[in-house]
């Protein structure tokens, strides 16, 4: 009986904690008031996952929620002048080890070093612009878990964009051990063996001015059985190395091909007929399906 009361007492208080926990999350804002995603979190960066998100717009600069600036740099490169990729930029402390990162907004003339402060959401932190690796008026918004030494993405916890807009398929291709892709065509025929699912797919925010941007989910399913679910939620760094959720844990390069597609899935195709079907998500919950038949030899 005491155990049981236990057992009661301890779901409540985790349902309470994870009241207050998504509570806290979903009241994060995006550091730009009406600003173009330019390019979203697991965008496709000829073969390398963007970790944040680019946004494009004028004004300034907003604290997406309350926290402590740990980290402000004007982007002058400090004593040794050397340029940094992300420019002028800002890392804010909120807490239970989620760190904002606000990147190549205007760089500034004053020096490095600034006092740790407390902000709000809301609070000016600079005033968008271009410095770093940047061509565009706007910033670069990241979110690191440091506990979890991954990359959040952002759209999970910031305020949901407007968006009534399907994503897209353009195309599939499967990618063989010799390393050879084939295009998924109708009466296509392939040989028995380990293929890669390779998909080139986009999305689209409504009321976003026409930037193609990376989907959410990609689901794959071979005959019926899922053989591949990439995940663009998190990013993780081990060792030097990015890993994306594909199921299970794969390096970056097993995801991102050189040219605008993700290898989704993997499957071992025995001679006969196979049925492809790929499903796309976005995180809206927009979705869009293919069903393809493969001969294979």
């Amino acid at each position: 009986m005491i155990n049981a009361k236990v057992g009661k007492l301890f779901l409540a208080f985790l349902a309470v904690s994870l009241a207050f926990a998504s509570a806290a999350l979903s009241a994060m804002e995006w550091p730009l008031s009406d600003a173009t995603v330019v390019r979203n979190f697991g965008f496709n960066d000829r073969g390398r996952p963007t970790v944040g998100v680019v946004l494009a717009g004028e004004g300034e600069v907003l604290a997406a929620d309350r926290g402590e600036v740990i980290f402000s740099s004007s982007g002058s490169g400090g004593a040794s002048r050397f340029p940094s990729p992300l420019g002028a930029w800002t890392a804010v402390d909120h807490g239970n080890g989620l760190v904002s990162i606000y990147a190549r907004y205007y760089e500034r003339s004053d020096s490095d070093g600034h006092a740790l402060v407390r902000v709000e959401q809301g609070t000016p932190i600079a005033v968008a612009g271009s410095s770093g690796w940047s061509s565009r008026e706007g910033c670069y918004f990241m979110l690191f878990d440091r506990r979890e030494r991954r990359w959040v993405n952002p759209a999970m916890i910031a305020t949901p964009f407007p968006d009534t807009l399907n994503p897209q398929i353009h195309g599939i291709q499967l990618l063989a051990e010799n390393g050879s892709l084939i295009g998924v065509t109708p009466g296509q025929s392939v040989t028995q063996g380990l293929h890669g699912i390779v998909v080139n797919a986009t999305d689209a925010l409504s009321g976003n001015r026409g930037s193609l941007l990376a989907p959410h989910r990609i689901i794959s399913s071979v005959n019926g059985t899922e053989v591949g679910r990439l995940s663009l939620e998190t990013i993780s760094a081990r060792d030097g190395v990015m890993l994306i959720n594909r199921g299970s844990q794969v390096p970056a390069r097993r995801v991102y091909a050189p040219f605008p597609a993700f290898e989704a899935g993997e499957v071992w195709l025995n001679r006969g007929q196979a049925i492809l079907e790929i499903i796309v998500q976005d995180i809206a919950g927009n979705s869009s399906s293919v069903v393809a038949h493969i001969f294979v030899e």
